[in-house]
């Protein structure tokens, strides 16, 4: 995968595979601290330590379909290669929480991509989870809970196109006005630093 929207997009259907109904997707990029911090935390079935341990084996796999696993290991020797790191934290019963580390401005760590195309892609393909997207910038956060919506729409299809519309324009401009905004603070801040 080249991506690491592509990479979330993996491990939110593994918790969805685990029965999910609540899925939290977190994004922070902080140029302070020079840190890129992607986390999926569920409350599906979880997975006893030994299954965790795994889980980082790339022959490991609870899926039917293939019989190697190989997104979570390629995740993680990516994040290594970048001077970060993975954590898996699960219990059965309770969920699984990954959270993966890179070096925001190492030459070798992979584009962010699309995050709201992904985003968007796995809350219209299991509209039955709830979708928790947040999206951090140093200071500039983003959050969007599809709870919210779902409430609002009251029993219209979240595959209505105006209900697509209106996720898209949300979840898009959300991104983008974060994204702007740090940016903004942050040459105000350099600019600051030189006078």
């Amino acid at each position: 995968m080249r991506e690491l929207a592509l990479h979330i997009l993996d491990i939110a259907e593994n918790s969805i595979s685990a029965g999910a109904s609540r899925i939290e997707i977190t994004v922070k990029q902080d140029t302070r601290i020079d840190e890129m911090c992607i986390s999926v935390k569920d409350n599906g079935m979880g997975m006893a330590e030994e299954m965790v341990a795994n889980v980082m084996d790339p022959f490991t796999t609870s899926r039917t379909t293939r019989k190697v696993g190989l997104g979570i290991p390629l995740l993680k020797q990516a994040a290594e290669a970048c001077n970060g790191g993975m954590t898996i934290e699960s219990q059965p019963g309770i969920g699984t929480h990954l959270v993966v580390k890179f070096q925001e401005s190492h030459i070798d760590r992979m584009p962010l991509g699309n995050l709201s195309d992904t985003f968007l892609t796995l809350l219209l393909g299991s509209p039955e989870v709830n979708w928790v997207l947040d999206y951090q910038i140093n200071n500039e956060i983003f959050q969007f809970d599809d709870s919210e919506v779902k409430e609002a729409i009251d029993g219209m299809s979240m595959t209505d196109y105006r209900v697509i519309e209106y996720l898209t324009s949300t979840i898009e401009n959300g991104i983008e006005v974060t994204k702007q905004n740090a940016f903004t603070k942050g040459e105000k801040n350099a600019n600051d630093q030189i006078d």
